[in-house]
C-alpha cells in the first residue's frame, strides 16, 4: 500500500516538529511494508491557487498526482489561527483539478489527521482538516492525533517523543493500514 505523508508544516528546518514527526511515520509505516512518500509544502513550491490558469505548473501536476497515486494518507498541521496552515489548504484546493476524473478528488482514499499547537487546541486543527477532508470525498479514519507541542517531546533540545505520543502515533498508523485493507474488501 502507497501511503502519503502530507506535512503542512511550512518550516525549512530538518528539526522542526513537521519534519520530525513526518521522519517518524515514515520510520513507522515502512516497518510494516507501506510503502511511502513524503510531501513538504515548504519544498513543494506550490503558486496560489488559481483555476483559470489554462496549464497548471508541473509542480501542481506532480502534487496532484501523488495524492492520486497515495490510497491512504497522514496529514499533519500546526495549529494556524484555529486551522491547518494557509500553505497546506492551497495545496489542498488545488486537487479541484481532479474534479472531472472518474473518481475525483480523494474518493476512496482513507486519511489520518495529526495536527500540534502550543496549547490545547490542536483538536481545531484536526477538525479544519477533516471538514476538508470529507468535502474531497476521502474516509477519515476515526481516529485522530492531536498534540499540545510542550509535552510531545521529553527532552528540551526536541530530539525524543515521549512514549505516550508515539503509542498514539503509532496506533494511527495501525488503524490507517487496516481501514484501507477493509475500505479495499468492501464491493
Amino acid at each position: 500500500m502507497n501511503v502519503l505523508i502530507f506535512n503542512g508544516c511550512s518550516d525549512y528546518k530538518p528539526e522542526t516538529t513537521g519534519r520530525r514527526l513526518s521522519a517518524y511515520l515514515h520510520e513507522q509505516l515502512t516497518a510494516k511494508g507501506f510503502s511511502v512518500t513524503r510531501f513538504h509544502v515548504s519544498e513543494a513550491r506550490i503558486p496560489f491557487f488559481d483555476l483559470h490558469q489554462t496549464q497548471p505548473p508541473a509542480a501542481v501536476r506532480e502534487m496532484c498526482d501523488s495524492f492520486l497515486q497515495a490510497e491512504a494518507q497522514i496529514w499533519l498541521t500546526p495549529l494556524y489561527h484555529g486551522g491547518m496552515t494557509g500553505m497546506m489548504k492551497n495545496c489542498l484546493d488545488w486537487l479541484e483539478l481532479t474534479a472531472r476524473l472518474e473518481k475525483p478528488y480523494l474518493t476512496d482514499k482513507v486519511v489520518g489527521l495529526v495536527a500540534w499547537a502550543d496549547g490545547g487546541q490542536a483538536m481545531q486543527g484536526i477538525n479544519a482538516m477533516d471538514a476538508v477532508a470529507k468535502a474531497l470525498r476521502a474516509w477519515v479514519v476515526p481516529y485522530s492525533v492531536p498534540l499540545v507541542k510542550n509535552h510531545l517531546y521529553t527532552d528540551a533540545h526536541h530530539h525524543e517523543f515521549a512514549v505516550e505520543h508515539t503509542r498514539k502515533l503509532d496506533r494511527l498508523v495501525s488503524i490507517l493500514g487496516n481501514a484501507r485493507q477493509l475500505l479495499a474488501l468492501t464491493p
